[in-house]
């Protein structure tokens, strides 16, 4: 199953209580700081290993969590973390951001795009994009950018399901693809 499928009912239960507390900002760092530790090797590994109890993960990961964000985690927060914990999900945390970022674009003035780059863009270049994005959604513009070399050339703008692939390794694909139909 796909981990954006799994990750949608977390995504918006996080967001209807973050609605419902005015606790957008403090949600998205969570989640955030989740997204981080899910991506890291030795996290990965601490939570999958069976020598590890669960209240020694739980006890490890509000730590971490208390660490990196500089305050307690509420009582919601917590459980939410203990609660991807228990299920075995904390893998997906990087979709529940997604989505949950997606959902506050939906709903306010502003949209998050995340631009992966075959290089680290110039601060012109960022410009150009938000202005060109801004200009075609008729909204204001944030932008994440993160580096592929696998990418060889180009850009892949994301929001939410949307991907708009520029990037030279799609466009050869495409070669391969007309060139594979047509002989």
């Amino acid at each position: 199953m796909e981990l954006t499928t799994i990750a949608k009912p977390y995504a918006n239960a996080i967001f209807e209580i973050a609605q419902q507390n005015k606790s957008y900002a403090d949600w998205k760092e969570v989640l955030t700081v989740g997204a981080l530790v899910a991506d890291d090797t030795t996290m990965r590994a601490f939570v999958a290993s069976p020598s590890s109890s669960k209240s020694d993960k739980v006890e490890t990961m509000v730590a971490v969590f208390k660490s990196a964000l500089n305050r307690v985690l509420s009582k919601q927060e917590s459980s939410f973390v203990n609660l991807l914990l228990e299920n075995g999900r904390m893998e997906i945390l990087p979709a529940i951001l997604e989505l949950f970022e997606t959902m506050g674009n939906l709903n306010g003035d502003t949209k998050t795009f995340h631009i992966v780059s075959a290089y680290q863009l110039s601060e012109k270049e960022k410009a150009q994009i938000v202005s060109d994005l801004s200009n075609k959604y008729s909204t204001t513009v944030n932008i994440d950018v993160t580096v592929d070399e696998n990418l060889v050339g180009g850009v892949v703008i994301k929001e939410g399901d949307k991907v708009i692939d520029l990037s030279i390794q799609a466009r050869i694909g495409e070669l391969g693809s007309h060139l594979s139909v047509t002989y």
